[in-house]
């Protein structure tokens, strides 16, 4: 899919962030109905600290999304350290997805490591 601005470009900036909040929550809770209802949705990422993101995400979903930090772990930090984790099992030749997490054929590599040119 592609994503356009256009059918929001008319609309002033708190009716804008209001239909994109909006449409982030469905997103969100459209892909997770995709998944399967889980009985608990953690969240990380910036979006976590918005509280009205995270109210319609529990309404559209069913399930009250709570924030990382509510099992230990560091939400301003686990995307950060998760592309760190990928990048080291990239480097070491080692799968970045498996069968038992995500259901591929056979363990596969996710991605290369890019060397600036000096």
């Amino acid at each position: 899919w592609d994503f356009s601005l256009d059918p929001v470009r008319h609309l002033g900036d708190a009716d804008g962030a209001a239909t994109l909040t909006a449409f982030t929550a469905r997103t969100v809770a459209a892909a997770i109905d995709a998944l399967g209802q889980p009985g608990r949705i953690l969240a990380t990422g910036g979006g976590r600290h918005n509280p009205v993101l995270m109210r319609m995400m529990g309404e559209a979903m069913g399930v009250q999304p709570e924030p990382v930090e509510a099992v230990g772990w560091r939400g301003d930090l686990l995307e950060a350290e998760a592309f760190a984790w990928l990048a080291a099992r990239v480097a070491a030749g080692l799968p970045t997805s498996l069968p038992s997490t995500t259901g591929v054929a056979r363990p596969v590599s996710g991605g290369r490591l890019a060397h600036p040119k000096a």
